[in-house]
C-alpha cells in the first residue's frame, strides 16, 4: 500500500537576509581571517538570492542586524556555545513547525482530530519535550497520536520521516499521518576560515515543511498531489570521510568535501538506473526531477551524470535561490513548487547526506 501526500505546507521566518549582506555579516564571523572579497565571492557561486533565519533582529541601520551572533574576537573566537544554540532552538522550533503543519491540515482539508501519527524530523536542534508537543497542542490533535521522532538523519531526513509515515499508513489502514520537517540552520554558523565552514555558512538556512498523509486506499477528492510508489536507500562504499554533521563545543559542525559532488556523479546513474528498473521505468520516463540542492555543484553534478535536460531542476534550483539549503525539508518545498506548477509524474525525488548516502524516491500523481 502506497502513501498518498494530501497536502504539503511550508514555512519560513519572516525576517530573510540578502546574499550579498549575509556575505558581509559573515566577515564578522572570520575575525578579517578571510578577505571580505573572498567572502562575496564564495556567497555569489551559491546563486542563493536570499535566505531565511530566526535569529535576525527588526532591521534598523543594517540590513543583517542580528544580535546572537558576536564579532569574533580573539577571546572569544568561536561564537555562542552549543548550550546557548540550543535554548534558542527550543523557543524558535515550534512557532515556525506549528506553522508549516497548519497550512498542510488546511490544505487537506481534514479535522486536526483525524490525525493519528505525528512523525517529526529535525538534525538541528534537541530538546525534550521537543516540538511535536508544540504542534499537537496549538493544532489540537488529540493527546492519544503515535510520535515518532527521526533525528540526526541530515539533509535525507525527509525521506527517511516519510519511511515511518508509509509504514504507519500500511499497518494501520485509515489512519492519518502527520510529518514535519522542521530546521534551524543558521543556529550553527561557525567562526574561523576552515574553507568548508565558510561555504556551510554560505548555503544553509532556515525552514520548515509538512504533509499529510492517508493510505492509497484513503483518497480525498479535491486533493491533488503525489503518491510516494516506492523508495531506496543506498550507501555509497569508502565515503564516511566526505561529509559529516557532529555536535561541537560551539554549535553543529559540518564537514565538507570538495569531492561530494563529483562521488555523487560517479555513483548515481548506475544507482537511479536500477532503482527505476525495479519499478518497471527508465530514465526517460521520468517525467519531473526534484533534487536536493545541496548547492549548485550538486545539482550540476546530478544534472551532468544523468544527462538530464537544461531544465529539468529548474524547481530544485528556484528553491534554492529563494530559500537556500533547508536541509531535511527543502525537498517538500521542491515538491511543493512542482505541485503548483502542474508538473506530470512520475517524479524521481532524491537527496544526500552524511555516509555518503542517497536516498530515492518515485512518486505519481493522483
Amino acid at each position: 500500500m502506497s502513501l498518498k501526500l494530501l497536502a504539503i505546507g511550508t514555512a519560513t521566518p519572516d525576517r530573510q537576509i540578502a546574499q550579498a549582506d549575509a556575505a558581509h555579516l559573515a566577515a564578522s564571523f572570520t575575525a578579517a581571517a578571510v578577505p571580505s572579497r573572498s567572502l562575496a565571492a564564495i556567497y555569489r557561486q551559491t546563486r542563493i538570492q536570499v535566505r531565511g533565519s530566526v535569529l535576525l533582529d527588526e532591521p534598523g541601520l543594517q540590513p543583517y542586524a542580528q544580535s546572537f551572533f558576536p564579532p569574533a574576537t580573539d577571546s572569544e573566537p568561536e561564537g555562542p556555545t552549543t548550550a546557548a544554540r540550543m535554548k534558542r532552538y527550543a523557543a524558535e522550533a515550534g512557532p515556525l513547525a506549528i506553522l508549516a503543519a497548519r497550512r498542510a491540515v488546511a490544505q487537506a482539508g481534514i479535522s486536526t482530530t483525524a490525525i493519528t501519527h505525528l512523525v517529526t524530523c529535525s538534525c538541528t536542534g534537541f530538546a525534550s519535550p521537543g516540538f511535536d508537543f508544540e504542534i499537537i497542542d496549538a493544532l489540537g490533535i488529540a493527546g492519544s497520536v503515535s510520535r515518532t521522532h527521526i533525528g540526526f538523519m541530515g539533509c535525507h531526513g525527509a525521506f527517511n520521516a516519510l519511511r515511518v509515515a508509509e509504514a504507519f499508513a500500511a499497518a494501520h489502514p485509515g489512519s492519518t499521518p502527520l510529518t514535519v520537517c522542521l530546521e534551524l540552520c543558521s543556529l550553527h554558523f561557525q567562526y574561523g576560515s576552515r574553507g568548508d565552514m565558510i561555504v556551510a555558512n554560505s548555503i544553509f538556512a532556515d525552514g520548515a515543511a509538512a504533509v499529510v498523509g492517508s493510505a492509497s486506499g484513503g483518497d480525498r477528492p479535491g486533493c491533488p498531489g503525489w503518491t510516494l510508489r516506492r523508495q531506496w536507500s543506498r550507501l555509497l562504499p569508502d565515503t564516511t570521510d566526505e561529509m559529516g554533521w557532529t555536535i561541537a563545543d560551539h554549535g553543529f559542525e559540518m564537514h565538507l568535501s570538495a569531492s561530494v559532488p563529483p562521488t555523487i556523479g560517479q555513483h548515481l546513474p548506475a544507482i537511479v538506473d536500477a532503482a527505476l528498473a525495479e519499478v518497471g521505468l527508465a530514465r526517460s520516463d521520468v517525467a519531473s526531477w526534484a533534487v536536493h540542492p545541496g548547492g549548485p555543484r550538486v545539482l550540476t553534478g546530478v544534472e551532468e551524470a544523468l544527462g538530464l535536460p537544461a531544465d529539468a531542476l529548474a524547481a530544485s534550483r528556484g528553491v534554492l535561490a529563494e530559500h537556500g539549503n533547508m536541509s531535511s525539508g527543502t525537498i517538500l518545498f521542491i515538491l511543493e513548487r512542482l505541485l503548483r506548477e502542474q508538473a506530470d509524474g512520475p517524479c524521481l525525488a532524491m537527496a544526500f547526506g552524511p555516509g555518503l548516502t542517497v536516498e530515492l524516491a518515485i512518486l505519481d500523481r493522483h
